[in-house]
C-alpha cells in the first residue's frame, strides 16, 4: 500500500461524472443569459447609437416612417377606397396600428441581421448568443416610445381620449414584443445558415403588412374567418391597440386568444431552434 503514490490513489478514487445532453428548459440556459444582462444593456445601447449614426434626421426616422405610411394609407385606402374606420378618423385609425407594426417590422429586420452583424464579437468572445437578437428587438422600444408620443398628440388633436381600457395596453405591447422576439429568433438563426434570408425578410415583412388589419379593420371578415385571422399574431396586437386606445369595436376574443397562443409558440420554438443552431454560429458566421 505504501508503494501506491497519491497520484494513483486520486485517479482511482476520482468521482465519475456522466456527461449527457440536457433536455427541456434547462437546455436553453436562460439563467446564463440573465447573468450577462449588463452585456445585453450595452448591446441595446450600441444598437440605438449605430441605428441613427451619421444620419441627418436621426431618431426622427422613428416617427417619419409610420407617419408617412399613414399619409399614404389615408389617401389611397381612406379617401379613394373608402375603407371603414369604425367611427374614428382614418388617419388616427391607421396610425394607431402602424405604431406597433413599425416596432414589429423594424425589430424583426434588425434581429434577422443581428448575428451576422456581430460576427467579429461572436468569433472572439464567449457569451450567450441569445442576447444578440434580443438586444436588437428591445432597442426598438425607443422608436416605439417616440412614435407613441406622436400618437398621443394626434389623439389629442382629434379630441380622442383614452378610457379605462388603456390599462390593457401593456399586455398588447407585451404580445407585440413576444411576437417580434419569436420571429426574430427564427430569422436570425436561419440567416446565419442561409444568407439569402436577409433578402427575403423585406418582402416577407411587406407581405405580412397587407395580411394584417393595419389599413382595414378585421370586422370586415365574418366568422369563422375572423377567428382564424388570429393565426396571424400581429392581428391580435393591432386590433388590441385600437381597442385599448381608440375605443373601437373589440376584436374577436377568440381571435386575440389565438394570436396569443401563436405568439407564444413562435417564441418557444424560435428559442429552441436558436439554441440548437447556436453551436455552429462561430464556425459559419
Amino acid at each position: 500500500m505504501n508503494d501506491i503514490g497519491p497520484d494513483i490513489l486520486f485517479r482511482v478514487n476520482r468521482p465519475k461524472v456522466r456527461i449527457q445532453p440536457s433536455s427541456g428548459w434547462t437546455s436553453l440556459k436562460l439563467n446564463e443569459a440573465w447573468e450577462f444582462r449588463e452585456l445585453m444593456l450595452f448591446l441595446i445601447w450600441r444598437d440605438i447609437k449605430v441605428r441613427y449614426k451619421q444620419t441627418v434626421l436621426g431618431a426622427a426616422w422613428a416617427i417619419l416612417q409610420p407617419f408617412l405610411t399613414m399619409v399614404v394609407f389615408s389617401l389611397f385606402f381612406g379617401r379613394l377606397a373608402g375603407i371603414p374606420s369604425e367611427g374614428v378618423p382614418y388617419p388616427i385609425f391607421s396610425f394607431a396600428a402602424l405604431v406597433p407594426w413599425a416596432f414589429f417590422a423594424n425589430g424583426s429586420n434588425q434581429a434577422a441581421n443581428s448575428m451576422v452583424g456581430s460576427a467579429n464579437l461572436i468569433k472572439k468572445v464567449y457569451f450567450p448568443r441569445l442576447i444578440v437578437p434580443v438586444a436588437a428587438v428591445m432597442a426598438g422600444l425607443v422608436d416605439f416610445a417616440l412614435a407613441f408620443v406622436v400618437l398621443l398628440g394626434m389623439m389629442a388633436f382629434f379630441r380622442i381620449f383614452p378610457t379605462v381600457r388603456i390599462v390593457w395596453l401593456p399586455l398588447f405591447l407585451l404580445l407585440a414584443i413576444v411576437t417580434t422576439l419569436g420571429v426574430g429568433l427564427w430569422l436570425s438563426a436561419m440567416n446565419v445558415q442561409f444568407r439569402d434570408v436577409r433578402y427575403a425578410v423585406p418582402f416577407l415583412i411587406q407581405l405580412w403588412l397587407f395580411i394584417t388589419p393595419v389599413a382595414y379593420p378585421s370586422s370586415l371578415l365574418s366568422e369563422p374567418w375572423r377567428t382564424l385571422y388570429g393565426l396571424n399574431p400581429m392581428a391580435g396586437v393591432v386590433e388590441g391597440f385600437r381597442w385599448a386606445l381608440l375605443g373601437t369595436e373589440a376584436g374577436s376574443i377568440s381571435m386575440v386568444m389565438l394570436s396569443t397562443v401563436v405568439s407564444i409558440c413562435l417564441l418557444v420554438s424560435g428559442t429552441f431552434y436558436f439554441k440548437r443552431m447556436e453551436r455552429t454560429f462561430a464556425d459559419v458566421v
